[in-house]
């Protein structure tokens, strides 16, 4: 069975930094995009960014030049790093891995959320 665990959310000032993580576990035969989605409260859950299995990234327009997304294929793992931090980046951050499981069908998976505040 495949898990995504995130870590790294919390409370922020405007203006500061913080860094998110997502690994992956179970029995996995390859993981190919990973992403990172956020939903604020009444809103939908929209792309932050990903990241293809080669390194090819994208980002939302409203995080571009703040936000970076990268990926340690060894580890499974997909970090967000996020400076210059907003209050309107407040929400709830979910990973997102596409990925083909050992047993059964390609499909994506999602992590639990991590709650992200900025607000001083």
């Amino acid at each position: 069975q495949v898990q995504l665990v995130e870590s790294g959310g919390g409370l922020v000032q405007p203006g500061g930094s913080l860094r998110l993580s997502c690994v992956a576990s179970g029995s996995i035969a390859n993981i190919y995009t990973m992403g990172w989605y956020r939903q604020a409260p009444g809103k939908q859950r929209d792309l932050v960014a990903g990241i293809s299995r080669l390194g090819t990234t994208n980002y939302a327009d409203s995080v571009k030049g703040r936000f970076t997304i990268s990926r340690d294929n060894a580890k499974n793992t997909v970090y967000l790093q996020m400076n210059s931090l907003k209050p309107e980046d407040t929400a709830v951050y979910y990973c997102n891995f596409d990925i083909n499981p050992m047993i059964g069908l390609r499909r994506a998976y999602w992590g639990q959320g991590t709650q992200v505040t900025v607000s001083s």
